[in-house]
């Protein structure tokens, strides 16, 4: 059983939480977690001028994927920020080459889960989700989101992320904050809860 954590971070929060996502997954005995980032379509002159290309140095060292091989697992847990109330371009960019495997229907059947990060704590997380799964559901997959067994999910003394949908960080306007132990706690138990699904299917 092979789950892949597939990820766009600008900044490195996505990529946080795309590591919590795959210890949650290899909590499960049996699960094999793969973490793989799709390209970067940024021009280098901006990346430079904004500051991601500094911050990407920290997950250079993950391959990119090729869309050919999500045909190669049987779960699949996208994390991508949320641009104004959607997924970022450069994830939807990828989501778009996938075509090829969708006329296959290589997807069909197999687990789609996915997570996310905004600004703001209203910034767009549950709608960038919700928009995400309808391509999910164009492949045939079956959605899992995070159930309220995470006891985080109701957290009232703390600002921070999570939904039914998935979990979810919050960036700060500038981008200074960072995932939060509840909020990366979310993300592990996403993590775990798709492998589980997973182990009960197979």
């Amino acid at each position: 059983m092979k789950v892949l954590v597939l990820f766009y971070s600008a900044y490195g929060h996505n990529w946080e939480m795309a590591q919590s996502v795959a210890d949650g997954v290899k909590s499960i005995d049996g699960v094999e977690v793969d973490i793989k980032k799709v390209p970067e379509t940024l021009p280098q002159e901006l990346l430079d001028k904004i500051g991601i290309s500094q911050a990407q140095k920290a997950w250079e060292h993950i391959p990119v994927a090729e869309p050919n091989e999500l045909a190669d697992y049987d779960a699949i847990i996208f994390g991508a920020p949320t641009r104004f109330g959607m997924m970022a371009a450069q994830m939807k960019s990828f989501l778009d080459s996938t075509g090829g495997i969708w006329a296959k229907g290589a997807l069909v059947g197999k687990i789609g889960s996915v997570f996310t990060s905004s600004n703001t704590q209203h910034g767009g997380q549950e709608s960038t989700i919700l928009n995400f799964h309808t391509v999910l559901l164009h492949h045939g997959m079956l959605i899992a989101g995070l159930p309220y067994t995470f006891e985080g999910q109701s957290v009232s003394d703390e600002i921070t992320g999570g939904s039914p949908y998935g979990a979810s960080t919050i960036a700060g306007a500038d981008g200074s904050r960072r995932p939060s132990e509840n909020e990366l706690s979310g993300a592990f138990y996403q993590g775990k809860h798709v492998a589980k699904m997973l182990s009960r299917m197979k």
